[in-house]
């Protein structure tokens, strides 16, 4: 259930779920929900026999052949659809259905890929989304759609491009409350380009499904939160919207000629919405795209992920004066930045993009996901509706192509083969080529500044990795390795137990898997130090994969048969780990540390050590380490250090609800988890000072290493290093420098006092 889940779980529940239990637990108002996790998709897989015959589907695939794309998206899909859910998965789906209500509750059910809604690719709308769904089958039906959608030949597309492998991205299903909402839209809790304090919020009519495919412009409002004041309003001509249709689904219709040019949103709904949006921003420490609805006086929020799309340098005023002299053809809204000039091609729909070439302008009623191919090859788009927080305007973000939407009349006044110039600033389209090369190079240097090269700090500021495919997309944060790789995680594609691969005969498999994902993320990071942490699932969660019916029942897994104690208990599932470490340490890539988790007294490290150098590891010579997450670890750090670690890392999720006896899922204690607790606090300064004097690097990468206050404390207080999650690493390093800058004059100010 909802209240279950917290970032960390993204692996399990997806981007959108994990997002939505984090929402819930910092008291936003999100409607009851539940998750059918991926592990549950993986078995589905698994048990029905699809896994091998779904992936020869797209053996030797060619994405940009549309044909050849749709026709294997076809046979996958199809699969899926007709393959029969195993019993006990419908069951447990059915079983959290009914806790929701005691009568069948209208849900919405939303794709929720392990790969989407992530801070440098949103993903957007790549699986799909059923709503005003009620009743067992239909549910049933709809969360096995959501599954084959994960094989539509767009998110095939846009996964190929994006460097995800299609057999390690999972998928997992939200079953959401359905809010029958009298009003909703999307709205940006920061300028989704400047990055400025603006909250842009965008607002229709029925669902927010109007808002967000396009079928609608909507009104538009900012609010400045400076000045906590309503700064700008833009009513617009909202001539249809999205509502529920009987039982099930979804209809368009028309807005009666009244409410057409109503306002949807009051002066004091904006100031409420943009308020929340500024509770989730701080929250997660960055941008929020989040999406909102409203029934009467009530206001729900539906939906919460990483804006991808802010520039980190203004973008460049070039060609003004050449601007100023040329014809303006149509307005619209300047949805993603950037000048470019090329020949128009007009599309009704996604049957067409066969006609649009490399260069092209698109021009549009608005696209979808299905146009996604198209949208990749073209110099800019201009649609006819849609605003800031539609689907063309997130991915011409993401794509860096300029964009121009809510024209109105874009694909009537425009002409094919006509040459335009479009302007995706200031909403502009002009007549002919108006930029020029300077121009066009200008932005392209401003692109790649943008990507400059990071700070330079003392302490080390190390990045969060959950699946190998976000390796490469770390690595880009110019991070200075990896403070933490979960096995666990990379366990997720087998869907298996470490103990029914022992049991069948197939360890080599199991190897296999761990020694490519860890390879993949050594890779990304040559030269710098990867800490891959060794198994560290509690039971329940073993229990969700196949081989884990005999997994013991415990009244609190938490406390229970996990990290380095289940290891030391079943030597055969610690070995298969050791021996893929021992592989990559032969292989050369001495970068790799291992850290044991869970562990409370020195013994656990030195029994784990002696296994390691009993399957043929040379133990002197290779990095090993420990997770600091029980109070006992750190009380006798010292210990640790005599024994010979070589690092130590703060897990804070752990160590804090260790502390504070405070169950971190329990929704009734949210309010007392507190990471800057004072036990907590002098926990982490004693060990990092003891480390300090044995020479051994400390560091944290638990949640709290993703907070700049935590981390400015954390320097003050001498840590070696932080390890931050992917959309944290860029605020981090600031605040490590902005800290280190401080104390360097704090100190010479002494000196000259």
């Amino acid at each position: 259930m909802l209240e279950e889940i917290r970032k960390e779980d993204i692996p399990s529940v997806g981007g959108k779920g994990a997002s939505l239990g984090e929402m819930a637990s910092i008291g936003l108002p999100v409607p009851k929900a539940f998750v059918v996790t991926a592990q549950a998709f993986r078995r589905f897989l698994i048990e029905t026999g699809l896994e091998n015959r779904l992936y020869s589907c797209f053996d030797g695939l060619d994405v940009e052949d549309s044909a050849a794309l749709e026709e294997a998206a076809g046979k996958a899909m199809k699969l899926v659809l007709e393959a029969e859910m195993p019993e006990r998965i419908s069951e447990d789906i059915l079983r959290a259905y009914h806790r929701l209500a005691p009568e069948p509750m209208i849900v919405a059910v939303r794709s929720s890929a392990t790969a989407e809604d992530l801070p440098d690719a949103s993903f957007a709308g790549q699986q799909e989304t059923y709503l005003n769904i009620r009743g067992n089958e239909d549910l049933l039906e709809a969360v096995q759609k959501c599954w084959a959608s994960l094989y539509g030949a767009r998110a095939i597309y846009y996964r190929s491009k994006q460097g995800f492998d299609d057999r390690s991205v999972n998928i997992a299903v939200v079953v959401q409350q359905l809010v029958h909402s009298e009003k909703a839209g999307v709205m940006f809790t920061s300028h989704p380009v400047s990055g400025e304090p603006m909250t842009i919020i965008e607002g229709s009519w029925g669902l927010g499904e109007a808002v967000v495919s396009g079928a609608v412009t909507p009104d538009k409002y900012v609010f400045d939160r400076r000045t906590e004041k309503v700064v700008d309003r833009m009513i617009q001509q909202k001539k249809v919207e999205i509502v529920s249709d009987g039982s099930k689904g979804t209809r368009l219709v028309e807005v009666s000629p009244s409410r057409q040019m109503g306002t949807v949103l009051s002066d004091e709904e904006v100031t409420r919405l943009a308020k929340f949006g500024v509770i989730a921003e701080s929250h997660y420490g960055v941008p929020q795209d989040v999406e909102w609805a409203i029934v009467g006086k009530e206001l729900f929020i539906l939906q919460s992920r990483p804006i991808t799309t802010i520039a980190t340098r203004p973008v460049p005023d070039t060609g003004s004066e050449r601007r100023s002299e040329a014809k303006v053809l149509v307005k619209g809204t300047g949805a993603s930045p950037g000048m470019a000039s090329g020949r128009v091609v007009i599309i009704a729909d996604a049957r067409e993009i066969g006609v649009v070439k490399e260069g092209d302008i698109l021009v549009t009623r608005m696209t979808n996901p299905d146009m996604v191919p198209a949208m990749r090859k073209v110099r800019a788009i201009v649609t006819d509706e849609g605003g800031l927080t539609c689907h063309a305007a997130i991915v011409s973000r993401e794509l860096g192509t300029p964009a121009v939407v809510g024209t109105k009349t874009g694909s009537t006044e425009l002409k094919t083969g006509q040459i335009v110039t479009v302007d995706g600033e200031r909403g502009l389209v002009y007549e002919g080529e108006v930029t020029d090369e300077e121009t066009s190079t200008a932005f392209a240097d401003l692109t790649a500044a943008a990507m400059g090269a990071p700070l330079v700090t003392a302490t080390s500021v190390k990045v969060n990795v959950s699946i190998p495919d976000a390796a490469r997309r770390a690595a880009a944060t110019g991070a200075d390795g990896v403070g933490l790789l979960r096995i666990e995680h990379l366990m997720l594609g087998l869907g298996r137990t470490p103990s029914w691969f022992i049991k069948n005969g197939r360890e080599e498999e199991f190897i296999a898997e761990l020694y490519s994902g860890i390879k993949t993320v050594l890779d990304a990071f040559p030269d710098k130090p990867v800490w891959v942490r060794t198994i560290d699932a509690p039971t329940d969660e073993f229990r969700n994969m196949e081989g884990g019916e005999d997994e013991p029942e415990e009244h609190n897994p938490m406390l229970g048969w996990r990290g380095i104690r289940r290891d030391l208990m079943s030597p055969e599932q610690f070995r298969l780990q050791v021996e893929t470490f021992r592989r990559l340490w032969s292989e050369g890539y001495d970068n790799l540390g291992v850290m044991f988790p869970l562990v409370s007294h020195p013994d656990e490290f030195l029994r784990a050590r002696e296994m390691m150098a009993a399957a043929g590891v040379d133990v002197e010579k290779v990095t090993l380490g420990v997770m600091v997450e029980i109070p006992s670890a750190a009380l006798i750090i010292e210990d640790f250090c005599k024994a010979g670690i070589r690092f130590a890392s703060f897990g804070t999720n752990d160590l804090i609800q260790y502390t504070l006896a405070i169950d971190r899922n329990n929704q009734y204690l949210t309010q007392m988890y507190k990471p800057k607790h004072p036990a907590v606090l002098k926990l982490i300064d004693h060990a990092i000072g003891v480390c300090r004097e044995y020479g051994v690097e400390c560091s944290i990468c638990g949640q709290a290493g993703s907070d700049p206050v935590m981390a400015e404390w954390l320097v003050e207080h001498g840590i070696n290093s932080i390890s931050a999650n992917i959309d944290a690493v860029a605020k981090i390093r600031r605040a490590v420098a902005r800290t280190e800058q401080r104390i360097l004059l704090e100190a010479a100010r002494r000196s000259h006092a």
